[in-house]
């Protein structure tokens, strides 16, 4: 008898579970559909031929005299493994606190 409880208990939870699936999926399908109209500034309802309506960039992406950059963010070259362990060891004997280790040879 208890276990029939369970299947009938479960059943009806992956139930709900699946129609709850389902039906995000829709609410989901329908807003990516949904056209939202362009915010306007409250200062001025209607849309001026003459406003800038320009995107605002992050300031990472403007040199020094405000203009959008043009080139890579991130250039990486190729380290052999040799080199990558050098400047590494040269990292950790500058730091301040050496270790143990470094003092008993």
């Amino acid at each position: 008898m208890l276990h029939l409880i369970y299947i009938v208990a479960f059943t009806i939870i992956a139930f709900l579970a699946v129609s709850n699936l389902i039906r995000s999926l829709i609410t989901v399908s329908m807003d990516s559909q949904r056209r939202y109209p362009e915010r306007r500034n409250s200062a001025s309802p209607k849309p001026n031929k003459w406003t800038n309506t320009r995107k605002t960039i992050h300031p990472e992406l403007l040199d020094e005299r405000g203009k959008p950059i043009n080139e890579p963010l991130l250039v990486m070259r190729s380290v052999s493994v040799e080199d990558a362990r050098q400047q590494l060891d040269a990292i950790y004997n500058a730091s301040p606190n050496p270790s143990k280790e470094t003092e008993e040879e």
